[in-house]
């Protein structure tokens, strides 16, 4: 088999819809632990001004996720708004099934925790097995200091802080 091509693609608010296509698949997914259900559309909610900040906040961004040229998935950063918290989150990470298990994620994931001059906070559902898997193995291999934190909003989430220098 070739080498794949991967891309990550920054976006414009002309791709909201095709965001808003993609997080359904996302929100099907991760519905059994977030006790989601569908509207009476069929599709699952999508709070639209929070997925509109994607394009208006600095430092939020929404990507795309391109293999061999076809859409393969998103990734979603935000800027933290938690208290005392000066990091971008890695929101949501979101590969379809065709492009799982052939390492894009992971190397997405890790090129992105090294970018920049700042911390990064990621955060899985405890219950999500296969996204703690993911995460663990994420962060167990990334060569930068990952630390456990607390943070008392949502307790079913589990943290962490990835630090450019080492914690004291």
């Amino acid at each position: 088999m070739s080498e794949l091509t991967v891309e990550l693609i920054p976006t414009g608010p002309e791709h909201i819809e095709l965001i808003r296509n993609l997080y359904q698949f996302y929100a099907y997914e991760s519905s059994d632990w977030e006790q989601e259900d569908v509207e009476v559309d069929g599709r699952f909610y999508i709070h639209d001004e929070h997925l509109a900040r994607y394009w208006q906040e600095p430092q939020w961004s929404a990507n795309l996720i391109l293999v061999d040229g076809y859409i393969a998935g998103f990734l979603l950063v935000e800027r933290s708004e938690l208290a005392g918290l000066d990091a971008q989150e890695l929101a949501d990470l979101f590969i379809l099934k065709r492009y799982r298990r052939k390492g894009i994620g992971q190397a997405l994931a890790t090129q992105v925790l090294m970018s920049g001059e700042g911390d990064w906070l990621v955060r899985f559902y405890d219950q999500d097995e296969t996204s703690q898997a993911f995460w663990r193995s994420v962060l167990d291999n990334l060569p930068r200091p990952v630390q456990a934190i607390e943070l008392d909003d949502e307790g079913e989430l589990l943290s962490f802080l990835i630090t450019r220098a080492v914690m004291h």
